[in-house]
């Protein structure tokens, strides 16, 4: 058996690691929020994540991999907090007051303002990238089935308006959901927001 030089295996073992997956994919999310989908080059993302250009394109091929990559993680940083909103044991209004806070909470502290990822990076340029614009659609796709399952439990306790069907009110409620990004990345404040969408939900809940 060849063994190895003790002061090889130290060295190796102390190296420290010259990329970090999870900073480079933050990284690379600030640039596209602030410059666009369509607008990134590969050289930003590559400045972005501390790559050079061989090394992005062995990991990710094209910059819809990158983004997809970017949204992906930042769909499991989400995730977990719009999961709590859906499933609290509350009243149906209680319940989506608190899925809009939720989204409040995230687009303040998560995004410093810049409303959801999706719609602030890239949704204006999926018209010229399909890949891009599919991926969008399935995670917005994803929201309408969570509105849609609180409407349908709404209708069996009585909580949703004479004429209202839960797939009306879950249409409504995720576009309430789209315009609270638009709307704070525009610079209306909160506390305006908050009004508008207790305005909203009063028009669906009994």
């Amino acid at each position: 058996m060849v063994q190895k030089d003790a002061s090889t295996v130290t060295k190796t073992r102390g190296r420290p690691r010259a990329f970090n997956p999870v900073k480079a994919l933050h990284a690379m999310r600030e640039v596209f929020w602030h410059k666009g989908y369509a607008a990134t080059s590969l050289d930003d993302l590559c400045a972005a994540a501390g790559m050079n250009r061989p090394s992005l394109y062995n990991a990710f091929k094209e910059k819809a991999e990158v983004f997809k990559a970017v949204l992906d993680d930042y769909v499991a940083e989400v995730k977990p907090l719009y999961e709590k909103a859906f499933l609290a044991p509350v009243r149906y209004k209680e319940a989506l007051l608190l899925v809009y806070e939720t989204a409040f909470n995230i687009y303040l502290v998560h995004t410093k303002g810049l409303g959801c990822f999706m719609i602030g990076a890239a949704l204006t340029d999926s018209t010229r990238d399909t890949d891009v614009a599919a991926m969008i659609l399935e995670q917005l796709r994803k929201m309408d089935r969570g509105f849609l399952k609180l409407a349908q439990a709404a209708e069996r306790r009585g909580e949703l308006k004479p004429g209202v069907t839960p797939e009306q009110a879950a249409i409504l409620c995720a576009s309430i959901h789209n315009a609270i990004s638009v709307r704070m990345r525009a610079g209306e404040t909160v506390d305006d927001l908050r009004c508008y969408v207790k305005q909203a939900v009063n028009i669906i809940c009994a």
